[in-house]
């Protein structure tokens, strides 16, 4: 049971043969007797090893007088071990119920604050055992029920009634499944806890998801407060839905759309049922090939006044002023924006603006992201008739603790452009379902009620923690390696800066050697200086960007961020097939990068091991050793190809391939000469669905228009959309397409994920999904693609817009 445990962190030990451990053990044999087990510290280290590892803490008995045992003398100004232990009990839970034993003259000395921090006091040897206990344990049957969110609350009291079922779902609490043999495995696997908790929405007394009546709506109140929104919402089919109807509510047929071009396929999916005309923001790449934030030119009003201007689709909008701006906030990669700033460059050209947060739902509770995450827009920070409606939409189930597919949508309205409960509801309705899964919800409510207080911070602290210590081992051991001078001198790389600045100090420091403290709480240590070679994003200004600690990239040998390629290197393509065989999955692997993300979940052990596999593969490849023995799988299903080859022998032929046809650069141009729009996606979705496309190879593909999304993985960000022409048959995007093409023949087993595009089980072709010649003839825009022309974007000290009074906002 949660909340199942009591902490005596006492001078002594249980074993001790004196009147006060004798009374000590009596407390504890009645805490004991009530159903709570009881960890026992005799030293404030041992004590703050207990609050480290035990979440599932109720209640706290603390000696004031316990001894630190850790080296330290005491706490600030020499306190004693008990006032240590306190300030980590404040730190780590809120509410937690703690009784002092205050020193033998009384409690009237102790500092003010050790009042505001206990429930409390305690002499042991003044009452009774049997009352103390029952003090301690009074308090923390309180606390364990206070400690639960409001959902989660009234399922668990639903489930504790044991009443009959007789609505849906037909297994009626897993009843059901214990008539069939394969039903009551199904039924032990997961346990009947489960089924008693899935339940219809008939349950009046657990409220309704689209009512927003009763626990639910209650929940989803409290989870607004947590994130700081005005209005929350669950959504129980992941934040693509959240994508599609937001998009869906806040533009509607032939209105102008913003949208990064850097964004997930949902935004599109949202734009293809609202028949909205999107007009594409151009993000900035580097040498990696990875995706960069829209720099402040390329969403200064000017500039996006150009680009609504030079889009053909724009021309017959409803209006020529944007209703919607979506963008992808922090980025695949970890690159979080100020979202002030963004909001107010965003303001002059559009009323509603949409923070993809998918990735980045821990934002708000810890302060290395202060001021870069969407519901940090508000009217304390964007005052004024100026401000924009702004939405977030976070994949809570991805970097925090929630069960697959469960994502929430924040809002923060303004005047401008208001959003009305009941209407948004309706879209909200549209998009969900009416046969919602109650765990789910429970896990909505419940990650909402981990990030609450203080111990949100704790959770996301540790996590920054363990990527800090991550990033600076893979330094350290580069350098070793080189001073070592016995072996080949190449390791791999972290994305990251250099070096960093103490603002305290003004020292500049190599950033393996800066401070881990330092690292984890100052967030200028993390910022994309403008022009910096390290991460190689053009037009960025001061402050503008910040790296995600939390998203760290490895970096492989064979280029640089600034496009440098070298004579020989490690392509990630095959880093991350050998770390699949080590039973370690990363995120998201592009050419020479590779994506791991560090979760609340994250340990010592479990980046330990990554560390350990990424030095493995370095022996590996300085010892040439054979295929066979590295990537064993590949060799056996593909023997013609690999039979005979080693590791270092396949990384330089890749290498070389990429080189040669120099993809990172193809992908870099096919990103930013954007094809040229023709028809709107809707259109394109339409005829797609009543067969007015047709499959055509790139080779023949030149000048026809696509009638459904190509996104590539990696890197997974679409390079055609629907309704855009494919260009020339030498223009960047078939030359990008035929060159990742030609590399799936040449290197199988290491094929790019690519959706939109079907596969020739012959011939291996890629075949691309075109309106019909038919359909082509009745749009007027055929021919050659024209190229559209686009003033070059503000420079980045103009980028935020000008009060009405002509002052520069700050």
């Amino acid at each position: 049971m949660a909340g199942n445990t009591v902490l005596f962190a006492v001078r002594e030990h249980p074993g001790d043969d004196t009147a006060g451990a004798e009374q000590l053990r009596r407390i504890r044999e009645a805490v004991e007797a009530a159903g709570f087990a009881v960890r026992w510290a005799g030293t404030g280290a041992e004590a703050r090893t207990v609050l480290r590892t035990e979440a599932g803490m109720a209640a706290a008995l603390v000696d004031w007088e316990l001894d630190p045992n850790d080296g330290s003398g005491g706490g600030p100004d020499g306190e004693p071990g008990g006032a240590a232990v306190l300030r980590d009990i404040a730190r780590r839970f809120q509410g937690l119920p703690v009784f002092l034993i205050a020193a033998d003259e009384g409690f009237e000395d102790l500092p003010l604050w050790v009042s505001e921090t206990v429930v409390g006091y305690v002499w042991p040897e003044e009452d009774t055992a049997a009352f103390i206990a029952g003090r301690i344990v009074g308090a923390a049957r309180a606390y364990r029920e206070a400690v639960l969110p409001p959902f989660f609350k009234a399922l668990r009291h639903f489930d504790d009634t044991h009443e009959y079922s007789w609505h849906t779902p037909a297994h009626a609490g897993g009843v059901a499944f214990l008539k069939s043999p394969v039903g009551r495995i199904f039924h032990d696997y997961f346990g009947e806890r489960l089924f008693r908790s899935d339940l219809s929405i008939s349950v009046e007394a657990l409220g309704s998801l689209f009512e927003h009546t009763g626990p639910i709506g209650e929940a989803e109140r409290n989870a607004a407060r947590v994130f700081g929104a005005d209005l929350t919402y669950f959504v129980l089919h992941g934040d693509s839905t959240c994508d599609r109807l937001v998009g869906h509510f806040s533009v509607t047929r032939d209105e102008i759309a913003l949208v990064d071009r850097n964004c997930h396929k949902s935004v599109l999916h949202g734009l293809v049922i609202s028949g909205s005309r999107p007009v594409y923001l151009i993000p900035t790449r580097n040498g990696y090939g990875l995706a960069g934030p829209l720099p402040p030119g390329e969403i200064h009003p000017d500039t996006v006044t150009a680009r609504i201007g030079g889009n053909p689709l724009a021309r017959d909008a409803l209006s020529p002023d944007a209703q919607y701006a979506v963008f992808t906030n922090s980025t695949y990669d970890g690159l979080c924006y100020d979202a002030v700033q963004v909001a107010r460059a965003f303001a002059v050209s559009t009323p509603r603006v949409h923070f993809d947060e998918a990735w980045f739902a821990y934002a708000r509770f810890h302060p290395l992201y202060a001021g870069r995450y969407g519901m940090s827009v508000g009217p304390d920070t964007f005052p004024g008739p100026d401000r924009p409606t702004v939405f977030a939409t976070q994949s809570t189930h991805k970097l925090l603790a929630a069960l697959s597919q469960s994502a929430m949508v924040h809002i923060k309205p303004a005047p401008r452009a208001p959003v009305e409960h009941d209407r948004f509801n309706e879209v909200l309705m549209m998009h969900g379902t009416t046969s919602p899964l109650y765990p789910m919800i429970a896990s909505l409510d419940v990650a909402t009620a981990m990030m609450d207080g203080p111990q949100g911070h704790w959770l996301i602290d540790e996590a920054v923690t363990e990527a800090v210590r991550f990033r600076q081992a893979v330094v350290r051991i580069g350098r070793r390696i080189k001073a070592a001078g016995d072996r080949p001198a190449w390791f791999f790389g972290v994305w990251q800066p250099e070096t960093v600045t103490d603002p305290s100090s003004g020292e500049r420091l190599p950033f393996d050697e800066a401070p881990a403290e330092l690292l984890r709480t100052e967030p200028s240590c993390w910022e994309l200086e403008p022009e910096a070679d390290w991460h190689g994003f053009p037009g960025l200004g001061q402050g503008y960007c910040m790296l995600d600690p939390l998203k760290v990239t490895v970096t492989c040998p064979g280029t640089n961020a600034t496009g440098h390629m070298a004579d020989w290197g490690i392509p990630a393509r095959i880093l991350t097939s050998y770390l699949a065989t080590r039973n370690v999955v990363v995120e998201k692997t592009d050419s020479y990068t590779t994506l791991v993300l560090f979760s609340m979940g994250i340990t010592k052990g479990k980046w330990g091991t990554l560390l350990d596999a990424l030095m493995d593969f370095k022996s590996l490849y300085d010892e040439d050793t054979s295929l066979d023995r590295v990537l064993p799988e590949l060799v056996t299903v593909y023997p013609n190809r690999y039979t005979g080859g080693t590791l270092r022998g396949l990384c330089q032929e890749m290498h070389d391939y990429l080189r040669e046809v120099s993809l990172v650069q193809l992908l870099d141009t096919a990103f930013q000469e954007l094809p040229e729009p023709v028809v709107p996606p809707q259109l394109c979705y339409q005829r797609l669905i009543r067969g007015g496309t047709e499959r055509v190879r790139l080779a023949d593909a030149a000048g026809r228009v696509a009638a459904a999304m190509v996104t590539v993985t990696p890197p997974g960000i679409p390079v055609l959309m629907p309704g855009e022409s494919i260009g020339t048959g030498n223009g960047p995007l078939l030359r990008y397409l035929t060159a990742l093409e030609s590399f799936d023949r040449r290197f199988p087993g290491f094929r790019s994920e690519t959706h939109g595009v079907t596969i020739d089980s012959e011939t291996g072709d890629y075949l691309i999904e075109c309106l019909s010649r038919e359909e082509e003839a009745h749009h007027s825009a055929l021919g050659e693609p024209r190229k559209i022309v686009v003033p070059a974007p503000a420079p980045a000290e103009h980028a935020v817009p000008a009060d009405t009074e002509g002052r520069p906002r700050p």
